[in-house]
């Protein structure tokens, strides 16, 4: 086998490695950007925690293939950039939010979550939704909520016997 060969299995082992190790991944055509355009899209995505690459289509085809992932093969043609997400929405939001904000110069393309395909629109309506830490933080928000109410009820309910009992004993003294 030649070098070459050797190279791109190590490639193709890298691609399907961070494609397990991801939450989400998401694809986008990132041909009509600038270097200093990517290199600041790179950063923001450093600074959430997901990371963007770009391989070749033949290799990143290759390895969902072998992972089982037939529905990508037609998004995988012209310039693609990859985005692994650390959680299941923050690839997404950042994705959406450079097309919004680079004026259209990245075209969104699918995604993989929880080892799903999701079309363009479904990448769409994933930027929307909550994280999952803002999701449990506000289940726990509601269920702290009546508690508290409860325990607001109470007190009031015990200050108001305390100046009851506090008025009685003023009008006796």
């Amino acid at each position: 086998m030649s070098a070459n060969f050797e190279a791109k299995k190590a490639v193709v082992a890298e691609i399907s490695e961070k494609l397990k190790n991801a939450k989400s991944v998401v694809l986008v055509d990132y041909n009509k950007l600038t270097v200093a355009e990517v290199s600041e899209l790179r950063n923001k995505c450093r600074q959430s925690g997901c990371e963007y690459k770009v391989y070749k289509n033949t290799l990143v085809r290759k390895a969902l293939n072998d992972m089982g992932f037939k529905d990508f093969d037609a998004d995988l043609n012209g310039p693609t950039a990859i985005t692994f997400g650390s959680d299941e929405t923050n690839a997404a939001k950042l994705m959406v939010e450079a097309a919004k904000s680079l004026e259209d110069k990245i075209v969104l393309k699918s995604a993989l979550v929880d080892n799903a395909y999701v079309d363009k629109n479904g990448v769409k309506e994933l930027a929307t939704m909550p994280s999952r830490e803002e999701l449990v933080a506000k289940m726990l928000g509601s269920m702290q909520a009546p508690l508290a109410n409860f325990a607001g009820v109470l007190s009031n309910l015990l200050g108001g016997i305390v100046r009851v009992l506090n008025g009685i004993a003023q009008s006796k003294a």
